[in-house]
């Protein structure tokens, strides 16, 4: 073996990560993690939006109902406290100024996803579960933090740098089309069948926890909440065990997290007047 030669190639490798590092760096709210940004956020919110609309034209949308109602109210309450608890919090604004849009499926799964640019679905299997506006208001916040924290575009990075040694976004369309955009699928979080959603990573899915907390509390819904909903999450049967918990950190992991994190986000309540 030449490890001569094996050490160079060793430390083009280690210099051209860190170079890529350095030049597409970000920082995650709150959590302050340094995150690796080879994309721009017009890109990517407008492969969420094509996304978005795909997936919709697959569903059926529930329009005109209590429960559609609801995930509106809840999420346009929510949506208007990221733009302000931005303001006024000292984080950068990088990443507001979404066109949020809030979709009901009917589908028995019991999960949400948010897709880039503030693009959030609710399947009506969740309901039962979140029961009132504040514990839809801790799934919803969750996706939220999703988007603000650019995790979609951190996965699309990491899949550019580790597959396409760190080629533009366009440039990987064009070579390689349809792995691109399964990739691509990938890194939103969706899989080859419309409702399959792919797990975040351990360290994303606690700083959307975090940061989700933060922001349902700043529009007045109680951060205590959260315990009260994965609670029952936790509580639902073997048989009916929901595609949310197969996706993310165990819930008795996510209570103990969650419940360690209420003190910050309670700084941040503002209740309701």
């Amino acid at each position: 073996m030449n490890y001569k030669k094996l050490i160079t190639v060793s430390f083009f490798l280690f210099f051209l990560f860190a170079g890529y590092f350095l030049a597409g760096c970000g920082r995650v709210p709150l959590t302050d993690r340094q995150q690796l940004l080879l994309v721009s956020d017009a890109d990517v919110d407008a492969l969420g939006a094509q996304q978005y609309t795909e997936v919709l034209a697959k569903s059926k949308i529930v329009t005109g109902t209590v429960d559609q109602q609801r995930v509106a109210r809840v999420g346009n309450r929510l949506s208007a406290a990221v733009e302000d608890f931005v303001r006024n919090n000292g984080i950068s604004s990088s990443g507001t100024g979404y066109k949020w849009e809030f979709a009901l499926i009917e589908d028995p799964t019991v999960n949400a996803f948010c897709l880039p640019g503030g693009k959030i679905a609710v399947y009506s299997g969740l309901l039962p579960v979140t029961r009132n506006d504040a514990g839809l208001a801790v799934v919803i916040s969750h996706e939220i933090a999703h988007a603000l924290a650019k995790h979609s575009a951190e996965r699309i990075s990491q899949i550019l740098l580790v597959q396409y040694g760190g080629a533009q976004l366009s440039d990987a369309i064009k070579s390689n089309p349809e792995e691109t955009r399964n990739n691509i699928m990938l890194a939103f979080g969706i899989g080859a069948n419309v409702g399959v959603l792919l797990p975040y990573s351990r360290v994303q899915e606690k700083e959307a926890d975090r940061i989700g907390l933060a922001i349902m509390a700043y529009a007045g819904y109680d951060p205590n909440e959260a315990l009260t909903f994965w609670t029952r999450m936790e509580d639902l049967s073997p048989s009916r065990t929901p595609e949310i918990l197969s996706t993310h950190p165990l819930s008795t992991t996510r209570i103990s997290d969650i419940k360690a994190g209420i003190p910050e986000a309670l700084k941040y309540y503002r209740p309701a007047k």
